[in-house]
């Protein structure tokens, strides 16, 4: 059954000029992934130079590091999306990932300086993170209005950024006043991550109420049938994951990017925590703006620019401008990017997915990202180690342009899927998805 259920073409449209409150579960969700946020910022933020320049791991080590604990996430996430559609229980998988997320922290306090426990407690943090985006993003889904959805994800992508930018701050100051003490740092993270925890168990609802389903038209009673790859028989869903797998491949990580930044200026690495509030801020700025803008204009246009403004940043990268110049512009371009791409790209994908498989169509979109991220980390980290981070940069941005150019081609201009035999409990009309070719 492949039938589409986040809005129907013959629903009137909403009143101009009226303005919809977001959904409480929204709020709730996004003061969630605030908090952990600022949890698992003080890590990343600290945790290249920590690596890098502490520990002295070579790029390629680095790469290999940061690509198999980010690929590790993928049957997770398939598993956490499946198992969160099956009874609605995207609560309870959602927080077995923020709880194992948060004893991550505790495994890089125990680690000390070996590589291998420091690499089983990012792989760790990568699985919670992995087990609890696709029930996350499939509750924003389930309590927003089709039309809105943009607008959800939005908001909840810029309060998932404000923890972002408080996190590093956290951690400048802590290192600052403990004299480089990295544990405290861990520690710090562990107690905000815990507290984190209880915010999921106190507010946030366990599935879509009966009234945010008949908002969106959705069928209260009827299963879903086929398996989880059953949903890429749909030509529009199945171009989004080959077009996710495709960018991302040819997506380098913000660590890299920010030691690319670290060795161009030849700054103290102690400012290196700071790098990210830059990208944060921009972020912070235009989530909300350009999931609004995404609802009106149509989600594909905001994917494709977002990811011509990380080409942009990567040019810069290699050109002769002053420091300065290339500093600001790459931070502010690395956050137009995420608000352009990460809610919208969700948004996007959201009206091809049939209810009670929300959890697990997202999650098989962001798997198909992450495997393909694990390629391009280990890629980069090589190519940088034989040849030099120039030449690396260069390969990097060849690929996403070419990238970008295939996936203008192949991403679906307006939402369109197919339909379902009726059942006794499904209406004869079928409900399309009604997103605006742009």
């Amino acid at each position: 059954m492949y039938l589409a259920t986040t809005g129907r073409p013959d629903a009137p449209p909403a009143p101009s000029g009226i303005r919809r409150r977001v959904p409480g579960t929204v709020l709730a969700l996004g003061a969630v992934s605030l908090v952990t946020d600022v949890s698992s910022e003080m890590v990343t933020a600290v945790l290249p130079l920590y690596l890098v320049l502490g520990l002295g791991l070579s790029p390629l080590q680095f790469g290999l590091l940061d690509g198999l604990s980010t690929g590790a996430t993928a049957l997770v996430r398939l598993l956490g999306g499946v198992t969160a559609d099956r009874g609605g229980r995207h609560k309870m998988v959602g927080g077995a990932g923020y709880a194992l997320s948060a004893l991550s922290r505790l495994g890089l306090l125990l680690a000390g300086g070996s590589t291998g426990w420091i690499a089983g407690a990012i792989g760790a943090d990568r699985l919670g993170k992995g087990v609890r985006t696709a029930p996350r993003d499939a509750l924003i889904t389930l309590h927003s209005a089709p039309e809105e959805l943009g607008r959800s994800f939005g908001t909840h992508r810029a309060m998932d950024t404000a923890g972002a930018l408080l996190g590093p701050l956290a951690a400048f100051a802590l290192l600052w006043l403990t004299a480089d003490a990295y544990d405290a740092v861990f520690a710090v993270s562990f107690c905000v991550g815990a507290f984190g925890v209880v915010l999921w168990l106190l507010f946030v609802p366990g599935r879509g109420t009966a009234v945010a389903r008949r908002a969106r038209g959705a069928l209260p009673s009827a299963r879903t049938r086929g398996g989880l790859l059953a949903g890429l028989r749909s030509p529009g869903y199945r171009r989004i994951v080959l077009c996710a797998a495709l960018l991302g491949a040819a997506t380098i990580g913000d660590s890299f990017l920010y030691l690319l930044l670290q060795r161009r200026l030849a700054f103290d690495a102690t400012w290196f925590p700071f790098l990210p509030l830059g990208a944060a801020t921009v972020f912070l700025l235009l989530a909300v703006p350009a999931g609004r803008l995404a609802d009106r204009l149509g989600r594909r246009r905001p994917l494709l620019y977002g990811h011509g403004a990380l080409l942009l940043a990567y040019g810069l990268l290699l050109t002769p401008l002053p420091d300065l110049a290339v500093l600001l512009g790459v931070l502010a371009l690395l956050g137009v990017f995420y608000a352009a791409t990460d809610g919208v790209l969700m948004a996007l994908t959201g009206p091809y997915l049939t209810e009670g498989r929300q959890a697990g169509g997202l999650a098989l979109v962001q798997t198909a990202q992450a495997l393909a991220r694990l390629g391009s980390a280990v890629a980069f980290g090589a190519l940088w180690t034989a040849s030099g981070p120039e030449t690396a940069l260069t390969a990097a941005l060849l690929a996403l342009a070419t990238a970008v150019c295939c996936a203008a081609r192949l991403l679906p201009r307006a939402a369109t899927a197919p339909t379902a035999p009726a059942s006794p409990t499904a209406p004869s009309d079928p409900s399309v998805p009604s997103e605006r070719t742009p």
